[in-house]
């Protein structure tokens, strides 16, 4: 059965079991987690920025619930190329023979900027912002007793945001690719988007000017970066339906 002739019904279907591939992969995932999670745990409470947090249970199922945390980071990381590269091979038969391949290629980018997040959330952010509440809690005479949960629960919550900022520029090129937007409706809400970075910058960050900005900068750059792609990835598209058209009027030709 082609893709024209496809019924509303067989793409739900086609959906569906696209659906329940990720999901197999993300539940494999979960079990090879359990058997990561114990020496990435370690790892964490050993790294200089929880040296001196003595971390506590305070509730029984505590350890039980950090180590399905981490199982379950790992899987996402794991699971997130089979997701990306079944969502391509859904849409797929929708593009032009030389997007699909461009398109194919977003896969492992998309991987390494969402590790590339992870990273800057966690060996830049998150130093500063312990360092900072560390400040405010010996200011004010207060000593620290942290739960493990808490504290694993506070790291996942600030660098997942990053893992999925930082596919912004894949994103804005796939949306391109697509003639969903393009680089002139960029470039027209960029100062609405810089607004909207620096609110994010103001409640992820530490009330200071250095820790502001280096949030800040970076998703500027980010912006910028993937208003660079959506032009290229614009270009592209107008030359594909460009040679879509002329092959059209080729095929046509012979028939007439």
């Amino acid at each position: 059965m082609t893709e024209k002739n496809m019924s509303v019904y067989d793409h739900l279907g086609e959906l569906r079991n696209r659906i329940i591939i990720t999901a197999a992969f993300f539940f494999i995932f979960m079990v090879v987690g359990l058997f990561f999670a114990k020496p990435v745990i370690v790892y964490l409470q050993s790294d200089p920025v929880a040296q001196d947090i003595q971390m506590n249970a305070f509730n029984l199922t505590d350890p039980l619930k950090v180590y399905f945390d981490f199982s379950f980071i790992i899987a996402l990381l794991l699971t997130l190329p089979v997701g990306l590269y079944q969502i391509w091979a859904f849409i797929s038969p929708g593009l032009f023979e030389n997007e699909r391949k461009v398109t194919l290629s977003y896969i492992p980018i998309s991987f390494l900027l969402f590790a590339g997040g992870l990273s800057f959330a966690y060996f830049i952010l998150f130093p500063m912002v312990v360092h900072f509440m560390a400040n405010i809690a010996d200011s004010l005479n207060v000593e620290g007793e942290y739960g493990i949960n808490e504290y694993f629960s506070f790291l996942f919550g600030l660098i997942l945001p990053f893992g999925l900022l930082f596919q912004f520029p894949v994103l804005i090129m796939f949306l391109t690719r697509l003639g969903l937007i393009t680089p002139q409706f960029l470039r027209k809400i960029r100062k609405f988007s810089y607004f909207g970075i620096l609110v994010i910058a103001g409640i992820i960050s530490p009330p200071e000017l250095i820790s502001h900005l280096t949030i800040t900068v970076p998703l500027i750059i980010l912006y910028e970066i993937s208003i660079m792609i959506s032009a290229n990835a614009y270009k592209k598209r107008l030359r594909a339906e460009e040679e879509a058209r002329l092959d059209l009027e080729l095929k046509e030709t012979h028939l007439d």
